[in-house]
């Protein structure tokens, strides 16, 4: 079966940076499952493995909107220490949980900490770069209705409920 929208793929993949440092790796785990068409992962990957098969392998590079998208230097702010659960183990560099006033949460990084307020960047981590996946097919299915209803994969590699 060929992957095509509606499909369960199960696949591993490797991600490089531009400079061929390895950032990511699901070789030494299970397969990632992912839904076809649910927006479940980056465009680029998603639209390298259409028309894949399982045995099949892939290598892509990924231009930032069709991956983690441009840098936002909106997303970029200081905030007020009282927002953090645990302000005294923010240090640079660092991922972690910010929460609003209207009980959102974002995940942002860490760029600086101050007396009373840390400096955030809301980007994801990997915005703005260019990237390289090598990707390896597993398995391809067709979807449960179940999962088209829920909007993802489900077992092993996916979402378990």
């Amino acid at each position: 079966m060929l992957i095509a929208k509606d499909t369960v793929v199960r696949f591993h993949y490797r991600l490089t940076g531009q400079d061929g440092t390895e950032l990511q790796s699901s070789f030494e785990a299970e397969p990632i499952s992912a839904l076809i068409g649910a927006g479940n992962i980056i465009p680029g990957v998603e639209a390298a493995l259409m028309g894949l098969e399982a045995g099949a392998t892939a290598d892509v590079e990924v231009a930032p909107e069709d991956g983690y998208g441009h840098r936002n230097p909106g997303l970029v702010h200081r905030v007020p220490k009282k927002y953090f659960a645990n302000p005294a183990r923010l240090k640079p560099g660092m991922t972690t949980i910010l929460k609003t006033e209207q009980g959102q949460q974002h995940q942002v990084t860490v760029v600086k900490v101050g007396m009373s307020v840390v400096d955030i960047d809301g980007n994801h981590p990997l915005a703005g770069q260019h990237l390289k996946f090598h990707v390896q097919v597993e398995d391809v299915r067709a979807a449960s209705a179940e999962e088209l209803a829920h909007g993802h994969a489900h077992g092993p590699g996916g979402h378990q409920h």
